[in-house]
This record gives structure tokens, sequence and C-alpha cells, in this order.
């Protein structure tokens, strides 16, 4: 069975209880999976009572650590990576060297064995990435911008290496990605501006690799330098949702990497994972990418959290991605967007009439040919 591992960019040390009487799992472990892709687990004792950490990399996918939730058990031992959407469920060995057990991911499960490692048999774990500075300039080196193929289905923006990548967007969707706004809070674009689809690539001028908001301001210059864009801001009261709840909270705070970047993905419609990210991040990819209307983060919850969100979506969502969502059948394993974040994340959605920043359009024109 052919896995391919979704890595979400980002660190992250989660806690995980431990029983009193267990193995001493604290080091590096390791197996590869189906034949092909090495996986490593470190665990590392927490400093907080009877308790471990642990962290997976995937050394052939990816320089990025993601932090997994162990719970061990006498000799059973569970890890638990769910912004990946990932599960390892073993046994230690009578001689503590190994753990037998089955990997999980999505649907899909795949045998797995780990085994402890020493200065000689571990494998070399990857660098992280240099973090690009604080005062380097926001400005891509080289930037090409091509029309993405005909009928080419969603979008997106990513990180490869050191390169800003962004597939099948249009010139809307980098405004609202730039200066994280909602389709209805862009005004004054042409029609070409929605509909003409571009991909992007672009490598910054300064070395290492940079966070979201050095990402967020190296688009807005290139939507300045390219294509021209002038605009003024307004304010507008408008039809939005108002996120709250914040003292129920169910999110589990990440302090690990608090300049890091956050990893929001999507492993299927209506399956998202969430490591590192504000609350203003979680709202605005709600707002760019599944909902009609602007997002107000009203919890005041400050600090970075993990948590996954699973919901059945409807029709009105995921226009942002370019994406026509069925019908929710009948028998969806998920509740809808609304009822799973009061369920699974303990925070309410309503809607509101509020007051938010808009930008109007003076001047924008088509990217000239690369």
């Amino acid at each position: 069975m052919k896995m391919l591992l979704r890595i979400v960019v980002g660190l992250l040390c989660l806690v995980g209880a431990v029983a009193a009487q267990t193995p001493n799992l604290v080091g590096q472990w390791q197996g590869t999976l189906d034949g092909k892709l090495r996986l490593v687990f470190v665990f590392a004792a927490s400093g907080q009572g009877n308790t471990l950490t642990a962290t997976m990399y995937s050394i052939d996918q990816s320089p990025v650590a993601i932090g997994a939730t162990p719970t061990v058990a006498g000799g059973n031992v569970r890890l638990v990576v769910a912004p990946a959407g990932i599960s390892f469920e073993g046994k230690v060995s009578a001689d503590g060297n190994s753990i037998v057990g089955t990997f999980t991911q999505g649907p899909g499960s795949i045998p797995l064995t780990l085994e402890r490692t020493n200065k000689e048999t571990a494998w070399a774990l990857p660098a992280p990435p240099k973090v690009m500075a604080a005062d380097a300039p926001l400005q891509f080196e080289v930037a090409t911008i091509k029309l993405s193929e005909p009928g080419r289905q969603g979008r997106g923006l990513t990180m490869r290496g050191r390169e800003v990548i962004t597939i099948n967007t249009p010139a809307s969707f980098l405004i609202q990605f730039a200066y994280g706004l909602n389709d209805r809070q862009v005004i004054g674009l042409p029609s070409w501006a929605q509909s003409e689809n571009y991909d992007i690539i672009g490598r910054p001028v300064a070395e290492g690799s940079p966070n979201d908001k050095q990402i967020r301001a190296m688009i807005s210059n290139l939507l300045t330098e390219r294509l021209k864009l002038t605009f003024h801001r307004e304010k507008r009261d408008l039809p939005a949702y108002a996120l709250t709840g914040g003292s129920g909270a169910k999110l589990t705070k990440n302090d690990s990497n608090p300049n890091g970047l956050p990893g929001l993905g999507f492993r299927g419609l209506g399956q998202l994972g969430v490591v590192n990210a504000t609350m203003g991040d979680f709202t605005n990819m709600m707002q760019n990418a599944v909902l009609d209307r602007p997002v107000v983060d009203r919890t005041g919850l400050q600090g970075r959290f993990d948590f996954t969100l699973n919901w059945t979506p409807d029709e009105s969502q995921f226009h942002g991605m370019g994406i026509q969502v069925p019908p929710p059948p009948a028998d969806a394993k998920f509740p809808g967007l609304f009822t799973a974040i009061q369920e699974q994340l303990g925070l309410k959605l309503d809607s509101v009439t509020a007051p938010v920043e808009v930008i109007v359009v003076d001047k924008i024109e088509k990217p000239s040919d690369n």
C-alpha cells in the first residue's frame, strides 16, 4: 500500500500522559513505512511529572518536525499526530528495543515497526530551515507569473523550500491573502481579476524561510510591482460571522514555536488540521477559503493553538478555493460547520453585521508575461 504523508508546516510538542509503570521510551525510535518512507519519533521527558513529549519526522519528505501526542500504558504505545490525521498503535517488545504496531492515516493502515536507536544506528535528523531575518527586504528576487491551465480545479498557496508558490490563484485571491480579507472586503475589481487564474513561483531576495507575515508582505509588494495595484481603505458595515466563546475553548495551547509558520491544511473538504496558529490565522483561513463572509475574532484568545476540525460542508462553502461542493449526504459522518465548531472547539460562530475594513481598488493591471 502506498502511503503519502501530509506534512503540516510548524513545530509542535504536545504532552501526553504516561502510566506509572511503563518502559523507558526516551530517545529516538525509527522505522520505514512500506519500505519507502523513513519515519522517526523522538521521545523526551517533559519535566512535568511522569509525562513525555514526542516529535515526528518524515525525513525523506520534509525537514519540519511535527508534534505527536503520546499515550503509554504498560507496554502499549499510542501516538497521535492530529493535524496530519496520523496515528500509530503498537506494543513494546519484551527486550524494550522495538515497538511493533500499525500506522494509520485517513482510511488506510499499514504495519510499522519502530526500533530503538543509539549513536551508531540513528538516522540523522534534518536541520530546521534557516529563518529569514526580521529586517530582511520583503521582495522576490525572481517571480514567475503564468496563466494556469484552463479548467484546473482548486487553488492554494504553499512553500517549497524557500520558494513561495501559488496554484490557480486569481488576483482577487492574492489581494485577500496579502491583506487578510474576505472576498466581500475587496471592492472595485475588474472581472478578469476574479476569473483569470495564475501560477506564481517567487524566490525571496533574502536568505532563510519567511514567516507568514513576511510572505503576505512579499505578495503585497508583488501586487504593487507587477500588477500596479493601488487602493484606499474604508470602514463599512457588512454581513459577517463572529467567532466567540473563548472561555470554553477546547484547544491545545502551543508555546513551542511562537515565531514559526502556522500550519493550516485540509486533508479533505471539511477536514482541517491546525498547528501553531492564532485565532486570527484561523479566522483568516475560514473567511478566505471556506465562508462567504468576513469572520471577526471575538474570542479574546491570545497565543497559538493546535486543533483539528471535521465537518460536512454544504454548497455555500469553499468558493474561495474555487471548489463547487455537492449537497451534503443524508448519512454524513460529521455535523455541519457551525455545530462542529461548537462541539469540537468549544467556540461559536454567529451571524452578525459588523464594521469591517474594506479596500477599494483604484487601479490594477494584468501582470506582464514572463
